[in-house]
């Protein structure tokens, strides 16, 4: 059975090598390109997107797919509504993997927002030395509060005309060590953190170094998923679906 997995993820990485040489499964992933030098991959990977749900469709026809898993990052909400149509369409199972969101923990100071603009706005009007791990495409809203000094991390370098005046850029690819994370929140004497919900273990140490310096935690709250969608939180669990698909199918 072939079987298109949509990835970028730490998951999407590993069920690609969970699913590399097996017997039964022909597998391809699938990354989008936002990274500029992604890792290698055990499966046959394409690069790029598909041209909206009509892209996807026609390709997997063309591709004879007979399933899907959308292992894509929990804030790629586009390519998630994309794939449930697609898949809607052209009668083609689809799974996705969602890992659980963080939760705060006693003793964090946490605080969640629908979107960025609004959560900028929460950091009011007293200048403050915030961390931003979210992402290059979320940067530009905090233009319109300069007077924060901001510490930008990200695994490419970002767009200068998204930054806001005189952030420091740090280039980084996780997973991250809790003392890393502790050196970075004390070297940069960071007094507010912003972050995604993104859920994980990679880069979730940065929320215990920072209930450790007593630190608020600001987040972005989670977009919406398709209703009716079949989840699982992790890797494990797509196997098992996959698995039962060929089941089903007498493979």
């Amino acid at each position: 059975m072939r079987v298109l997995v949509l990835g970028g993820t730490t998951e999407g990485a590993a069920l690609a090598r969970a699913l590399a040489g097996h017997a039964q499964l022909d597998a391809t992933l699938s990354l989008a390109g936002v990274t500029r030098a992604p890792r290698p991959q055990p499966l046959p990977t394409r690069i790029g997107g598909f041209g909206g749900v009509a892209g996807l469709v026609e390709y997997l026809r063309a591709e004879r797919i007979g399933a899907v898993v959308d292992a894509t990052h929990p804030f790629a909400a586009r390519m998630t509504r994309h794939a449930a149509e697609a898949a809607a369409r052209c009668g083609v199972p689809l799974l996705r993997v969602d890992r659980p969101a963080w939760a705060p923990q006693p003793g964090d100071d946490w605080a969640e927002f629908p979107d960025m603009a609004a959560l900028m706005a929460a950091l009011g009007e007293a200048p403050r030395r915030v961390l931003l791990t979210v992402g290059q495409k979320e940067l530009a809203p905090f233009r319109a509060a300069p007077w924060h000094h901001y510490v930008i991390r990200s695994v490419d370098p970002p767009d200068p005309a998204s930054l806001p005046p005189g952030a420091e850029v740090l280039t980084a690819t996780g997973p991250f060590a809790l003392e890393e994370e502790r050196t970075l929140l004390r070297r940069h004497g960071v007094e507010v953190l912003v972050s995604k919900n993104s859920g994980g273990a990679a880069v979730a140490a940065k929320l215990v170094a920072a209930r450790e310096r007593g630190i608020p935690v600001r987040l972005l709250a989670r977009p919406p998923a398709p209703e009716g969608l079949a989840r699982v939180p992790d890797v494990a669990g797509a196997l098992h679906w996959l698995h039962g698909l060929l089941a089903e199918r007498g493979v």
